[in-house]
């Protein structure tokens, strides 16, 4: 694939501020780097900020590794199981009350002893890595003892207090609140949880800004007229901003390192990863393909003329938007959004895997296979193998005996009428 991004253009990343959610942001920076992407210079708040140490320490096994096996009790004091239970809403109504009576209590006691994060920094960010790496670095953070935020040039501050400062960009008003050398901070997010201008202030023309919608406050900022702004975001939830388990974390790395895939390669697709170099042309001749009888079906379905003078015209002018607009597609949508979404919608609703790269061909393909094993398992022809367990080679026999799609007629007949068109079925 071709980067759609100018990759002799040098970039400078802004890391949100999001808790356990900062996985993600390690995911994108991984398809960053394997693409090549130069960087001038990271801002981040709070995890953003420890995730901008890692990024100048250009440490990606490290990165990996610490996100990999985080848990509750490497960032709180807290017991694991009990946590894990609490986020899994699998906690009975007795140990529930005990889990509030005990946060109440930590609270009282001036909040979450987070020892273990000052240990989770020390044993993973090297200082003098840092300040050696081409990459500039900056954290955010709100000095409760000045009353103000600060910008910090992390390359700047005292040797040996760089640690320090990125403890102070990440307490959270949940967690006990120590004071560094002689000041308390709070978490930068109260006033800044999107540091852009931190980087605008500096020059920066092109920048990436890796959301994970953390809570906080995100600054209004102007954006000059010759500054590139792009984001990289989820589509679908990472979690709670505390949930620091290792499961949810890997699911947030992948995610993130596919939606940065995304950004890099134009990739099309609203929850799928689409490769696409068709003209509007190609897609409106899938979308009025199918065969006659087909049409036949949909236009049934919309209570429309099936006739062969007014079928084709009915397909285009009425159906069509119809389909659009129960897929809630905006008023400016074009056939290649079109086709891509209903293809989508198929591919969703047969599980098709959704972290691969794929052209409409390739996801069309695996719609059909899905299908077919679906259909399989529904007419029993398949005993005893599951969608997962089930082999490409298996769902080919099913579409020599069952039709293109595998599926049983009456299957193929409870499907609405814009998946059997992207089926042929």
């Amino acid at each position: 694939m071709i980067p759609v991004l100018d990759m002799e253009k040098e970039y400078g990343l802004v890391l949100e501020g999001g808790g356990a959610k900062g996985a993600y942001q390690i995911g994108a920076w991984k398809a960053l780097r394997e693409a090549g992407l130069k960087i001038k210079g990271v801002a981040g708040t709070s995890v953003g900020a420890l995730n901008g140490a890692l990024i100048c320490m250009d440490d990606m096994e490290r990165a990996e590794e610490l996100w990999k096996t985080i848990s509750y009790s490497k960032v709180m004091d807290v017991d694991d199981a009990q946590m894990g239970r609490l986020f899994a809403k699998d906690l009975e109504p007795e140990m529930m009350r005990e889990v509030l009576q005990k946060t109440l209590r930590i609270l009282g006691d001036g909040g979450t002893d987070i020892t273990p994060l000052r240990h989770l920094i020390e044993e993973n960010v090297d200082e003098e890595r840092i300040r050696r790496s081409p990459v500039e670095f900056f954290s955010c953070t709100y000095s409760v003892t000045d009353r103000k935020e600060l910008n910090v040039d992390m390359k700047q501050v005292p040797e040996g207090q760089m640690k320090d400062m990125l403890l102070a960009s990440a307490y959270l008003p949940v967690f006990k609140n120590e004071k560094l050398h002689g000041k308390k901070y709070m978490d930068g997010g109260i006033t800044n949880v999107l540091p852009m201008d931190t980087l605008l202030n500096r020059g920066y023309k092109d920048l990436i800004l890796l959301r994970i919608f953390g809570v906080g406050h995100e600054k209004k900022v102007d954006i000059p007229e010759d500054v590139n702004i792009y984001e990289i975001c989820p589509r679908a939830p990472l979690g709670s901003m505390l949930q620091f388990d290792a499961a949810r974390s890997q699911k947030n790395m992948k995610m993130g390192y596919f939606d940065a895939k995304r950004l890099l390669y134009g990739l099309k697709g609203k929850i799928y990863y689409i490769e696409q170099s068709w003209e509007e042309c190609y897609y409106l001749e899938k979308l009025l393909g199918a065969g006659a009888e087909i049409q036949e079906y949909v236009l049934a379905e919309y209570k429309l003329d099936g006739s062969p003078e007014r079928r084709l015209r009915n397909m285009a002018e009425a159906v069509l938007p119809r389909i659009a607009g129960e897929l809630k597609l905006p008023r400016t949508w074009n056939y290649e959004l079109l086709y891509l979404s209903m293809l989508e919608a198929a591919a969703r609703k047969f599980r098709v895997p959704r972290y691969e790269i794929y052209t409409p061909e390739t996801l069309l393909d695996a719609i059909r296979r899905r299908a077919a094993l679906k259909g399989a398992e529904e007419g029993k022809n398949l005993s005893g193998t599951s969608l997962e367990e089930a082999d490409g080679s298996s769902a080919a026999s099913l579409e020599e005996t069952h039709g293109l799609s595998g599926m049983p007629l009456k299957s193929q007949q409870t499907l609405p009428g814009y998946m059997r068109m992207v089926l042929q079925v």
